[in-house]
């Protein structure tokens, strides 16, 4: 395909809702990825000459709908797609293009509910969504799962073919089996979350394209199930975000929480994600995304990093530990109680943390062993450190903050 920009553009923005319709349409991954390539073949062979559509997403839509059924018109071999085929075909074509971003939104919120249905595993339901909603190479996840991408690759083929051969239905479930999925589907949503506000890789800190598609998904789950722990997630969504401006530099580099500016961050978003959090709190169901929250609101709300209220944060993160005993949530407790008590606190509650088997190869782990080293004046351990972290981390603007604090160091 040689799209033109408008087309790159369209593709870029839009490839996963188009893709998520179509899947509902077509019944079927593969195929309606099949779909959405020759879809967006033809627009960009046709709309150079013939200017972009009204609805170019309905375009796109029906395009690869009737391009589907074509294909499959013409291979008269008996499959197990055959059904599919005539089941599309029979569909009136007033009532399948959607004509307005409503209808192509909720296919998205189903297409989550389906890839995170319990009969598959979560490790698979979690690389389907991410591979099938949010568009991310097999290669990326794979690396954001430490395995290999062949082995990340069967996996998300055995999850699709579970979903075609257990005629899994694309919908969001009934109230009474929603339970069942919704934590398995926040997961994934605050995955993809984090896969924008930190990439693992490449030369961006920032996908605000992934960033923005979750906290959409998470006001489309808060309006359908309006749970603690769903108004938690997005709370917490939205307090991370609001100080996305000021988490890097026009040149792309990594700001620290300490030095960002604060008239950057997004008081709207910080007002917002408050009072969900206040919300989510005033019930008796909250978990670990709303404690998660609390955490993110005490940062928002501090004017200066000296006013944090390190005490309250550090016994937010003894209780979300207590419900959620994860090294990463220790990691970051431990930091809590440095900033409270001081380094030599954190470092104590860092080092079993870096035991093979539980964050020795976590670079995060390893840049806040460096930093607390660095406040304690024990300079060559932090070299070392930071070194570690260097050699771990995968994403450009984080290796240019490690080698700046190494330089910092007289490393």
């Amino acid at each position: 395909m040689t799209p033109t920009d408008p087309v790159q553009d369209l593709y870029r923005r839009e490839n996963r809702r188009v893709f998520a319709t179509l899947v509902r349409l077509l019944g079927d991954f593969d195929l309606a990825e099949d779909a959405l390539q020759s879809a967006f073949l033809a627009a960009a062979q046709r709309w150079p000459r013939d200017g972009v559509p009204g609805n170019p997403v309905a375009w796109l839509v029906s395009a690869g709908r009737f391009r589907a059924i074509d294909a499959l018109r013409r291979d008269r071999r008996m499959t197990p797609w055959s059904e599919a085929a005539e089941a599309a075909a029979e569909i009136p074509d007033g009532a399948m293009p959607p004509e307005d971003r409503e209808a192509v939104e909720d296919d998205r919120l189903r297409l989550i509910f389906t890839c995170c249905h319990p009969s598959l595993s979560e490790e698979a339901a979690v690389a389907l969504t991410l591979r099938e909603i949010c568009g991310l190479s097999t290669e990326a996840i794979a690396r954001a799962f430490l395995v290999a991408p062949s082995t990340l690759a069967q996996r998300i083929v055995r999850a699709k073919s579970k979903i075609r051969d257990a005629r899994i239905p694309y919908e969001v479930p009934e109230t009474e089996a929603l339970p069942a999925r919704l934590g398995r589907v926040l997961r994934v949503v605050y995955l993809v979350f984090n896969e924008g506000h930190l990439a693992a890789q490449g030369s961006d800190l920032l996908r605000p394209d992934l960033t923005a598609e979750a906290i959409r998904l998470a006001r489309l789950l808060a309006e359908l199930i309006p749970d603690p722990e769903v108004l938690g997630l997005l709370a917490l969504l939205l307090l991370q975000d609001s100080r996305r401006r000021a988490r890097v530099t026009g040149a792309g580099d990594l700001v620290p929480l300490e030095a960002q500016d604060r008239t950057l961050w997004d008081r709207e978003a910080i007002a917002e994600g408050t009072a969900l959090v206040r919300r989510a709190l005033g019930t008796r169901g909250f978990g670990s995304y709303a404690l998660q929250a609390a955490i993110a609101a005490l940062h928002a709300e501090s004017p200066t990093p000296g006013a944090t209220d390190w005490a309250e944060i550090a016994g937010l993160y003894d209780a979300l530990l207590r419900i959620e005993p994860s090294p990463v949530i220790a990691l970051n407790r431990a930091v809590a109680v440095a900033m409270r008590d001081g380094p030599d606190a954190g470092l104590a509650l860092i080092e079993p943390l870096l035991a093979p088997g539980l964050l020795g190869g976590y670079h995060l782990a390893h840049a806040a062993k460096a930093d607390l080293l660095r406040r304690a004046g024990r300079l060559g351990p932090a070299r070392t450190s930071y070194e570690a972290a260097l050699k771990l981390a995968r994403q450009e603007p984080e290796r240019r903050f490690l080698t700046a604090r190494l330089a910092e160091i007289g490393g």
